[in-house]
């Protein structure tokens, strides 16, 4: 049996075979998914080539501790916020020592919402050592299905940053 053309393959096996074929390691760093972005990294085979790990940093302590997330990032904008995604995704570079980090960060309800913050905000962050890029996100939904939408969408981020022909 041939593998099947990298075009046609799922977003996540496309991203791990353009990180072996480069060289590359990723990282993660995840709250309001917890964990669900590293499960769909490692479904698949052989992820352990190119994929280093990941924190699910749900608290803001383990946000500081762990990805290395000022005290004074969250402060001044929240747990919910670009600087947070930001900081996230380049700790978990950093600290893990992978080549690329993603992060995200969100609202999945149904409660949490705050001014300014409705249920369904997440930010997601992507980070190389050579530029960073953090989008937010308005999801719509119940709790699984927003955690479901951040983690598909941290993925079409990923490949997008790479150079990835993202189809939607």
């Amino acid at each position: 049996m041939t593998p099947a053309p990298l075009a046609k393959k799922r977003l996540e096996a496309r991203i791990g075979a353009a990180l072996r074929i480069r060289g590359l390691w990723l990282a993660t760093a995840e709250s309001c998914t917890g964990g669900l972005l590293s499960k769909m990294i490692t479904d698949v085979p052989g992820s352990s080539d190119y994929f280093l790990g990941g924190v699910i940093v749900y608290g803001d302590d383990i946000k500081k501790r762990l990805a290395g997330v000022k005290a004074s990032t969250l402060k001044g904008y929240g747990a919910v916020s670009r600087p947070t995604a930001l900081e996230l995704a380049v700790g978990v570079r950093k600290r893990l020592g992978s080549d690329i980090g993603v992060s995200i960060t969100g609202i999945a309800g149904p409660s949490g919402a705050r001014p300014g913050k409705p249920v369904g905000t997440v930010y997601i962050g992507v980070s190389s050592a050579d530029k960073s890029v953090v989008r937010k996100f308005l999801f719509k939904g119940g709790r699984a299905s927003i955690r479901r939408q951040s983690a598909a969408e941290a993925l079409r981020m990923a490949a997008a940053f790479m150079g990835i022909e993202v189809e939607r």
